[in-house]
């Protein structure tokens, strides 16, 4: 798997000033942390097989009914599972997250690239906002697509593991047989160790997923995480704005150093530049700075995503990127 976030080498995930991957820069926020602490105290039992607490959370954070959710131990394990229910094609977009086509080749499904309605029988994965380009469907554009899918005997999977950063794109709160979304709190909360993911869908198909997942999906802290939720949605919303505000920001910046910056609704930003750009992911990489390069997306070497971090480390990522394109 080609993912960023690799601050696993040298002295430490401490060391590193990580542009690779895309979550809040300031870390947990305070509750998370609080209530991961907290849940500690309830490790020497097993989870609850039912996740009932978690279930409740994360529906009304995904304003849905709690038939139609699963909580699941990351986006990842969410993605597979939701994967596991059909046998026929899968087709993604040509420039997307590459793990739908990695998990739907393990399962033996044939990849076809193209967003576009396909056949009976077939799987359409809508990234949205779309990893790496941060381009995102609005709403009733994402369910026109669903009903020509559905209308000629397909269905639609949607990984909505960016939409806290434009919440009123999300189709959560319409899923049905045909159309499933699946999602996770990695990015918004910075949780990547916790492992919090979900997937909503129709009744009938949580109860088929039910019966594909394997037995206590989620551990403790991640159970009390997605059971606090619900008293925290404003400060999720707070922490979209102030991304949209910095991630502007950041893309003027980087334009005005004749950068191209494709147009974001998540919390990083693709851009283009002139030249190749591993030697200057190499040399950012000494300084203690990742980048992520956009091979795995089947992209040129021109091309590097960035996470959307704080003022004062923007001001810097862009400094040293001003040395590295200098002549």
């Amino acid at each position: 798997m080609t993912h960023g976030g690799n601050v696993w080498q040298g002295n430490g995930p401490e060391a590193w000033l990580d542009y690779s991957a895309n979550l809040r820069p300031e870390g947990p926020p305070e509750w998370v942390t609080r209530t991961v602490r907290e849940a500690l105290s309830r490790m020497r039992y097993y989870p609850d097989l039912s996740m009932r607490e978690a279930r409740r959370g994360l529906a009304v954070y995904a304003g849905t009914d709690e038939r139609c959710i699963l909580p699941t131990a990351g986006g990842i394990a969410a993605i597979d599972l939701a994967l596991r229910l059909g046998s026929g094609p899968v087709r993604t977009a040509e420039t997307t997250f590459g793990e739908y086509a990695r998990r739907a080749g393990l399962l033996n499904r044939d990849v076809r690239t193209g967003i576009r309605p396909g056949g009976r029988g077939e799987t359409l994965i809508l990234c949205n906002p779309n990893n790496p380009t941060g381009s995102a469907l609005e709403r009733e554009e994402t369910l026109a697509l669903h009903r020509r899918v559905s209308g000629l005997g397909g269905e639609m999977i949607v990984d909505e593991a960016f939409v806290d950063y434009c919440p009123e794109i999300s189709v959560r709160g319409d899923v049905c047989d045909t159309l499933t979304v699946v999602g996770s709190l990695t990015k918004i909360l910075c949780i990547p160790g916790v492992r919090l993911g979900y997937v909503c869908a129709s009744a009938d198909h949580i109860e088929e997923l039910e019966k594909l997942a394997l037995p206590w999906q989620l551990s403790f802290a991640a159970s009390a995480v997605a059971a606090a939720l619900p008293e925290h949605l404003d400060e999720i919303r707070r922490d979209a704005e102030e991304n949209a505000r910095r991630r502007e920001a950041m893309a003027e910046e980087l334009r005005a150093l004749g950068v191209s910056v494709e147009p974001s609704r998540a919390n990083f930003l693709l851009c283009r530049f002139d030249k190749p750009m591993s030697a200057a992911a190499e040399k950012l990489k000494e300084r203690r700075i990742l980048v992520r390069t956009c091979a795995s997306f089947g992209l040129t070497d021109c091309w590097l995503r960035l996470a959307v971090r704080t003022e004062e480390e923007n001001r810097l990522l862009i400094g040293e990127l001003k040395q590295c394109l200098i002549p």
